[in-house]
C-alpha cells in the first residue's frame, strides 16, 4: 500500500470523505475499508463522498465506488455521491455500474442540504410509524 489515506470527517450522524487525490488501486482499497469501519466505528446514518477533484476512473476505481455505495447501504447508511465530474459520470454508466438508493448532487453544499432533507423526511416517517 502506498500509505496515502482519504481523510474521513465526522459531522453530526454524518461522514464526509472528499477525495482530493487521484485513486490508484491501493489507495482505493484502503478508503473503502477505512470508510467502512468508520461506518461501523461511528454508526453513521450517512456518507457524502466528495469526488469533485476526481476528473476521470478506470474500471477498477469505478467497480470501487459502486462497491463502496452498495456496501455502505448495506450496512444502513445512506450515501450520497457529489460532485461527479462529466467524464466519471460517463465512465460509470459504460461500465453498466448500477447505484441503486443512492443519490448525487452537484456539489459538497447541495449534498449535505440533501442529506439534512433526506433525515428530516426520515424521522417524519418514524414519529408517523409510531
Amino acid at each position: 500500500m502506498n500509505g496515502i489515506r482519504i481523510p474521513i470527517l465526522k459531522i453530526g450522524n454524518v461522514l464526509i470523505a472528499s477525495i482530493q487525490i487521484a485513486l490508484h488501486d491501493s489507495t482505493a482499497i484502503q478508503f473503502k475499508n477505512d470508510l467502512l469501519e468508520k461506518i461501523h466505528e461511528t454508526k453513521a446514518r450517512g456518507v457524502i463522498i466528495d469526488l469533485t477533484a476526481l476528473d476521470v476512473v478506470d474500471s477498477f476505481i469505478g467497480r470501487m465506488i459502486a462497491d463502496i455505495a452498495a456496501m455502505s447501504g448495506l450496512m444502513g447508511t445512506r450515501v450520497i455521491l457529489t460532485g461527479l465530474q462529466p467524464a466519471v459520470a460517463i465512465t460509470l454508466v459504460e461500465l453498466g455500474l448500477e447505484l441503486p438508493r443512492v443519490l448525487t448532487a452537484l456539489n459538497l453544499e447541495k449534498g449535505l442540504e440533501l442529506m439534512r432533507r433526506q433525515s428530516e423526511e426520515e424521522e417524519t416517517e418514524d414519529v408517523t410509524a409510531e
